[in-house]
């Protein structure tokens, strides 16, 4: 028995390179999505590493209303960092208080060049010098 050639059957050149171009217009936006994913990602990193060293910085003023200097700056593992104290009151408060408020503005700089500003107040004795 002899076989009939079919010439409808299997995909001519054109519907081939069709497929193709599709598949690669999906594997284009698919890549699209995975950089602009791992770009998220790099961001969050880098802020969570900030702010960490933010808190270890700010965890280290000193509590119960000791005195720490008025202007600080330092460095921890490449951030860098500065800490200024000025009072939160202009003039002399509550007269008579035994605490004044005071203000207290960290600034910390990433390796990148990020920047963050945390401002906080505390209460400082006014009976130490």
């Amino acid at each position: 028995m002899a076989r009939k050639q079919n010439s409808e059957s299997g995909f001519t050149m054109i519907e081939a390179v069709i497929a193709l171009a599709v598949v690669a217009i999906v594997l284009a936006a698919i890549g699209s999505l995975v950089a602009s994913n791992a770009r998220g990602v790099q961001f969050v990193d880098d802020h969570v590493a900030l702010m960490q060293t933010a808190r270890l910085i700010a965890s280290g003023i000193p509590r119960n209303g000791e005195r720490f200097p008025k202007d600080t700056t330092g460095e921890v593992d490449g951030y860098r960092w500065q800490m200024r104290i000025s009072p939160f009151l202009i003039g002399n408060g509550a007269a008579g208080a035994q605490f004044s408020p005071e203000r207290i503005e960290l600034r910390v700089r990433s390796p990148a060049g990020t920047t963050v500003l945390l401002e906080t107040v505390r209460l400082q004795n006014r009976s130490e010098p």
